[in-house]
């Protein structure tokens, strides 16, 4: 088989290892890996990392497809969604498996993998991207993961919910942060709905315990205190 017949054939993959080549060629283990290593050095296809390759330059196309399963969140996902103006150097991957490499660099932009518990694993879509199908988080899962893993300071979270409210769901933001279960997260989430006029106090009020936590998880713990959501408001906003 012919080299442009191969390439045409792996180009149809985001992500591809020696054992699609092997279908493609029908040739033996060790014919393959010589044969990828030759396509390889002439820059033919990529090395994503140990036995997974690309032809394509596109940091977010092949980042949900690194490792399975997996999706694509934080200011990653906003930005896909133009929620936000910000244009990240970076793709940020969320996944059930750890991951030893926590970040990979493709083409002058860095993948990165958080590890997330199982229970976190949720909330995510299958959409087309330039012909493929990748994972993304849902616009309001992104929010979620952000305040969940500590991504985005509160006030620019504060800040891009006001301005994306009409694009999104407030009920649907409610909701996947109670699915969370995690508490400081359901507490810091409520308050920020209530600031934009959407109190889900009711549905959230199991999770509000007596201890108060501080609204940015990066700043000291001082500032005025809200007794209904037990936060302590620690930012301006």
């Amino acid at each position: 088989m012919k080299t442009m017949q191969i390439l045409k054939e792996v180009e149809r993959y985001a992500v591809f290892n020696a054992n699609t080549v092997r279908s493609i060629i029908k040739k033996d283990a060790e014919y393959t890996r010589l044969l990828m290593h030759r396509l390889e050095k002439a820059g033919h296809i990529f090395r994503v990392e140990r036995n997974k390759y690309t032809v394509h330059k596109n940091a977010f196309l092949i980042a949900s497809r690194i490792v399975w399963p997996s999706y694509i969140s934080f200011w990653s996902a906003l930005r896909y969604y133009n929620l936000t103006e910000q244009i990240p150097h970076a793709v940020w991957v969320i996944s059930p498996k750890k991951k030893r490499r926590r970040s990979i660099n493709f083409f002058g932009s860095e993948i990165f993998f958080v590890s997330a518990k199982p229970k976190y694993f949720f909330g995510f879509r299958k959409v087309n991207y330039s012909g493929f199908e990748i994972f993304v988080a849902e616009p309001e899962k992104a929010f979620v993961d952000s305040l969940l893993f500590r991504k985005i300071s509160f006030p620019e979270m504060q800040s891009m919910i006001k301005n994306s409210i009409r694009n999104i769901s407030a009920k649907k933001f409610a909701g996947m942060a109670i699915k969370t279960g995690n508490a400081a997260l359901i507490k810091r989430a409520g308050f920020l709905l209530d600031s934009l006029g959407y109190d889900f106090h009711r549905r959230m009020e199991k999770y509000i315990y007596p201890s108060f936590t501080p609204l940015d998880y990066g700043l000291p713990a001082r500032g005025k205190k809200n007794y209904k959501w037990k936060v302590i408001e620690n930012v301006r906003l």
